[in-house]
């Protein structure tokens, strides 16, 4: 996020610089997702990853002793091993993404246990009412679009850069009301090797090998190893375990979330962030849908 803030700004990702953002007292607005499923709900202000980068991030912890370089070294071992995912997701693309997926009729899709409309004022208050709960939507009214898999990685993010090296999501807006997905379901490995390369600068996202677009919100639907049904992976959200599925690295420790379908909301410009400079699009009203 640090790096996100300052590299908006034109300055170096440094503990000075982050520290003289906050002496200034210039803030910006970030968008927040709400993840739920059922009545348990978690709030993410950076991303989620399934699948591939998921894997790395997660499993590396093996090689912590190695430093940052964990990553690029447990990454070539998923790369030569790679796997692939069976799963959906659903989704409703952002103005000009129209184009991806198939459109459904999502209430034949999905059962939203309680999501779909908002509670009126009239209803009785429970106590897992206390507290924010996300942002209210009508997601029955959305425009959704679905893709099955497999998939190699599923990866939401938030803002630009997902690590000082790592700029995942180039075009990612601090507070657009959307995520940016970066998908991919096929790729040869030594594509895929070229790819992961092209994160130092965003250049991967122009792969023919990658899809790259805006979601307003979005449903994941993991399902287990295309190589074997008995394993399934890991969903990995801001840098923490989710939820792991069975046979998957760790499997035995408990996680807040099950290895089932998950919703996700954004919330536009819900979180306020001290910066290095006023965000112009923060002194501009941005009308919500």
């Amino acid at each position: 996020m640090v790096k996100s803030l300052l590299d908006s700004c034109g300055e170096p990702c440094a503990a000075s610089n982050a520290t003289m953002s906050i002496i200034r007292g210039h803030k910006r607005s970030l968008d927040v997702a709400t993840i739920s499923q059922g009545d348990t709900k978690f709030f993410s202000m950076l991303m989620l990853a399934w699948g591939l980068v998921a894997d790395i991030d997660i499993e590396s912890e093996k090689y912590r002793w190695m430093g940052s370089a964990r990553l690029d070294f447990y990454g070539l071992q998923r790369i030569f091993g790679l796997r692939k995912y069976n799963g959906s997701i659903i989704f409703v693309p952002a103005s000009g993404f129209e184009s991806y997926g198939e459109p459904i009729d999502v209430e034949k899709e999905v059962i939203f246990e309680g999501e779909s409309k908002p509670k009126s004022d009239d209803e009785p208050v429970t106590t897992q009412d206390y507290g924010y709960q996300g942002p209210k939507v009508d997601m029955k009214s959305l425009n959704w679009h679905k893709i099955n898999g497999p998939f190699v990685s599923i990866w939401l993010h938030n803002v630009p850069w997902g690590g000082e090296d790592t700029m995942a999501a180039p075009d990612a807006q601090f507070s657009d009301g959307c995520l940016d997905l970066i998908m991919i379901k096929d790729c040869p490995k030594l594509s895929l090797l070229m790819l992961m390369n092209g994160l130092n600068d965003g250049s991967h996202v122009k792969s023919p090998h990658v899809s790259y677009l805006k979601v307003k919100a979005f449903i994941l639907q993991p399902g287990p190893r295309v190589d074997d049904q008995a394993k399934a992976g890991i969903i990995d959200v801001d840098g923490e375990v989710l939820a792991r599925g069975k046979g998957s690295y760790k499997s035995e420790e408990k996680t807040l979330m099950s290895y089932d379908k998950l919703l996700i909301k954004v919330d536009q410009g819900l979180a306020t962030l001290f910066a290095s400079s006023l965000d112009l699009a923060d002194l501009i009203p941005i009308p919500r849908d």
